[in-house]
């Protein structure tokens, strides 16, 4: 059963201008664990004091997740984030060849040298912490670096590998740069050294990939893949929670395993507190992921709703609902009716005519009509358009 590490509240956090005080740490850890989130990674306690302190708050939460910290390859970071009482430590250092000349400035021997001696460290420190090496931008390396990286992690104590599209750079369409084939690759070296660390995968979002690539891993064998709320993150983001979830059901993971019901809550949450909309077009969890529209649309989900869905929005929580405007034909005015508890209406045919020619008017102004608000306002003004026409209040009889 594939695993799902969040990482909302340390790569979403890198996301330029999100900042979630400990309180919203906490109170966002929590609708992800009511979701059936199996490791939730915080941050890094030695970027900032509070940092530290929201991972501790959350340790204490009593959680069934796994509470996680992010490491730089160094003792002295390992040890503050041991410090928080983590049972998930994340420790990073890429052995690209350009990083190690370039950045680092050491050989792939001196590299290993220091991931084996942070990673026994933390071992000896905590024996049943669960440790994730990840070789930084892992698919832009060398192969035999990756993996003589990873022998030696795994070697040290690590329980997991990472492989990192730092870059966003790996693509299902390439047999050599899908993810596909490095979690392919790194299960049967390792495999063949005797060694089964679990793989996990981190998709960035730079050229729109990251939730292929993601499923492109899982079909590769991947047992970890990570996510955040609303794919926040650093650039384009990663891998976005919701959709993820959904396209693992589709794929064959059962859908008891998460409990999609409060997704909608975590995603207002998470919005209003990092101060981004979430897109009216966003899959899953925009306004418009369940809003029909087009009149041959509305008209055949007024029969059957799967007529124009693949998705059933009940499994969220959510209902379908219909939108107003240019578009729309009679079928959507008469929903619309029936929404606001204006039954009553639905089957004078010349009004509801009446109404959809005002509300093709009123949507020329290029905005959305507010169903609830709107409505009942073009009902009376149709209503007043009419009346001094005719006493005969026959025409409204139902």
């Amino acid at each position: 059963m594939i695993e799902i590490l969040d990482s909302t509240l340390r790569e979403g956090e890198q996301t330029p201008g999100v900042y979630f005080s400990p309180a919203k740490k906490l109170a966002i850890a929590q609708f992800l664990d009511e979701i059936g989130i199996d490791i939730i990674e915080v941050g890094n306690p030695a970027v900032d004091s509070e940092i530290a302190l929201a991972i501790q708050q959350i340790v204490k939460a009593g959680l069934k997740a796994k509470i996680g910290a992010h490491s730089l390859c160094t003792i002295d970071n390992v040890q503050k984030a041991l410090d928080c009482g983590v049972d998930f430590l994340g420790v990073f250092f890429s052995v690209s060849q350009k990083r190690l000349d370039q950045d680092y400035q050491i050989c792939l021997t001196a590299a290993i040298e220091k991931i084996t001696e942070v990673i026994t460290y933390a071992k000896s420190q905590k024996p049943d912490l669960l440790i994730r090496y990840t070789p930084e931008d892992t698919v832009r390396s060398p192969i035999e670096n990756v993996i003589a990286a990873a022998t030696a992690a795994v070697k040290a104590g690590a329980n997991i590998i990472s492989i990192a599209d730092t870059t966003g750079y790996t693509t299902p369409f390439h047999p050599y740069r899908s993810i596909y084939f490095y979690v392919k690759t790194l299960k049967e070296e390792l495999a063949n050294l005797g060694l089964s660390p679990k793989i996990e995968v981190h998709c960035h979002n730079d050229k729109g990939l990251a939730l292929a690539n993601a499923l492109d891993a899982y079909r590769a064998g991947a047992d970890i893949i990570d996510v955040a709320v609303m794919g926040l993150g650093e650039r384009a983001g990663i891998v976005d929670l919701a959709a993820l979830l959904i396209n693992l059901i589709d794929m064959g993971e059962e859908e008891k395993h998460w409990r999609l019901k409060y997704i909608k809550d975590l995603y207002d949450f998470v919005s209003e507190n990092s101060h981004i909309l979430i897109p009216p077009h966003q899959p899953i969890t925009g306004k418009n992921a369940f809003t029909h529209y087009a009149g041959v649309h509305v008209k055949a989900v007024a029969k059957d709703e799967s007529l124009y869905q693949s998705l059933n929005p009940e499994i969220l929580g959510i209902k379908s609902n219909v939108a107003l405007g240019m578009q729309s034909g009679c079928a959507a005015v008469e929903m619309a009716l029936k929404q606001i508890g204006r039954e009553d209406l639905v089957k004078n045919k010349d009004f509801v005519l009446k109404i959809l020619q005002e509300i093709k008017e009123i949507a020329k102004r290029g905005t959305p009509i507010d169903i609830e608000k709107e409505l009942p306002l073009i009902i009376d003004r149709c209503y007043a358009n009419i009346l001094p026409i005719t006493n005969d209040m026959s025409i409204f009889a139902v």
